[in-house]
């Protein structure tokens, strides 16, 4: 458990906001896929913590990103932190995706509205690795891509809309990247029918599939049970046993 500061809170449209956060020591280590609850303080109507995917950690600068949308009165309150906030945040929590050993990889990486959060930290650590992946962006509208200029740093960006207002019109799951490359494995985070239809692409390929979850978890480490997903060896947290899966160990 740890206080933050917050350094920034950057605004990037009425919907989605970039909180970077910092501290005077050493943040722990985290890695792609793990998530941190946040406290919601001075908001009487929000009584549960905020789970947020980590976005990305500079190490050289001590800061920890968390990209969010505004969806709720947590999420809404989050959103007018001013510089020199503090937040409250249990963190590292839940596991991480795989990163592969082999350079020669070749990784596609899919994300959706604001589930693209965790794929900046991943393609990071990939590129850290000398492997360049690929980024697959989807939203509704060219207002629901983010971060683009920082995913360019780390790999190729391809990206769809549904009203194609930018990129190729259409579903992550309609781009032509996709008729023309062959991967080793898949990464997503998003919606849900989203990330099914990602899942259904990779089996189809016979290709390994990763996907981060975004099931409600209210406490973070596995004791209220609101987080539980059905999978081939039972019921079990996403909180704690996620919220990365291979997509061959879910009920989907």
């Amino acid at each position: 458990m740890l206080d933050l500061i917050v350094k920034e809170n950057k605004q990037l449209n009425n919907q989605y906001f970039l909180l970077i956060l910092g501290s005077p020591d050493e943040l722990p280590e985290m890695y792609p896929g793990q998530f941190v609850e946040v406290r919601v303080d001075n908001s009487p109507e929000t009584f549960l913590r905020r789970p947020i995917s980590i976005n990305f950690v500079d190490y050289k600068r001590n800061e920890l990103w968390l990209l969010i949308q505004i969806i709720g009165e947590g999420t809404r309150k989050l959103s007018t932190c001013k510089q020199g906030d503090l937040l409250n945040l249990l963190l590292p929590l839940g596991n991480s995706y795989t990163i592969p050993t082999n350079e020669d990889s070749k990784l596609l990486l899919v994300g959706g509205g604001v589930g693209i959060a965790p794929l900046l930290y991943l393609g990071s650590k990939l590129k850290e690795k000398g492997i360049i992946c690929d980024f697959l962006l989807g939203g509704r509208s060219k207002y629901n891509l983010l971060q683009l200029e920082e995913f360019s740093n780390f790999g190729n960006v391809f990206t769809t809309t549904e009203d194609g207002t930018y990129g190729e019109k259409g579903f992550v799951t309609n781009h032509s990247i996709l008729t023309n490359k062959k991967y080793d494995l898949i990464y997503s985070c998003g919606p849900t029918p989203m990330m099914k239809a990602v899942a259904a692409y990779a089996k189809s390929k016979n290709t390994e599939c990763e996907v981060s979850l975004e099931n409600t978890m209210a406490c973070g480490f596995g004791a209220c049970l609101c987080c539980v997903t059905d999978s081939v060896d039972g019921h079990v947290c996403v909180c704690t046993e996620g919220p990365v899966f291979n997509t061959s160990k879910l009920k989907w």
